[in-house]
């Protein structure tokens, strides 16, 4: 969680920056404007790079140092209540569900891909999941006992692993099948 929540918050705050550079000169050209595909200028200036009326990169300095102050709390031998991490569950399901909303308005919708965007799907993805493995090891999301035991069972596998990784190589199968060369042009 700490590695991600500081990569995510980096994102956050050059996006911002980003988008003050874009209120500024609507028409400046941002260093992560790569070519026609790979260009974060398009994507910012969506409607989708402000759905609360304001820059999307704004909740991830709001965001992010939560993640980054729980998971060093947590390092440091901090035990959160039940409550306070079945919280944190939900209100990070809502932000990787933003997340990929985002994802899918940028590469069906908008037509372009930020790359500190990509960065932050990823992220969310791997902050998302490591609470998730944590909170079903420890027992900290109200499930029935059955439900509770298959998920368990499910992590100690291994498996849980491999699905993550396989939704974070399927993110990237589909950029690649919808841009192809692009992506390098």
């Amino acid at each position: 969680m700490l590695l991600f929540g500081l990569l995510s918050l980096t994102a956050a705050f050059v996006l911002s920056y980003d988008a003050v550079v874009l209120a500024a000169n609507p028409t400046a050209t941002l260093s992560c404007d790569v070519n026609t595909v790979l260009s974060c200028g398009t994507v910012a200036q969506s409607w989708q790079a402000q759905v609360f009326g304001f820059p999307n990169a704004f909740l991830g300095l709001v965001a992010e140092p939560i993640v980054i102050t729980t998971a060093v709390a947590a390092l440091g031998g901090t035990r959160f209540p039940r409550w306070f991490l079945f919280a944190a569950q939900c209100v990070y399901f809502l932000g990787v569900v933003f997340a990929y909303w985002l994802f899918y308005q940028s590469m069906f919708v908008i037509g372009a891909l930020c790359p500190w965007c990509l960065l932050i799907t990823v992220s969310t993805t791997l902050v998302f999941a490591s609470l998730l493995h944590w909170n079903v090891l420890e027992d900290n999301l109200y499930l029935p006992r059955g439900t509770q035991a298959r998920l368990l069972g499910f992590v100690r596998s291994g498996a849980y692993g491999y699905l993550v990784a396989a939704v974070l190589v399927g993110l990237a199968i589909l950029v690649v099948l919808k841009y192809g060369p692009a992506l390098l042009a």
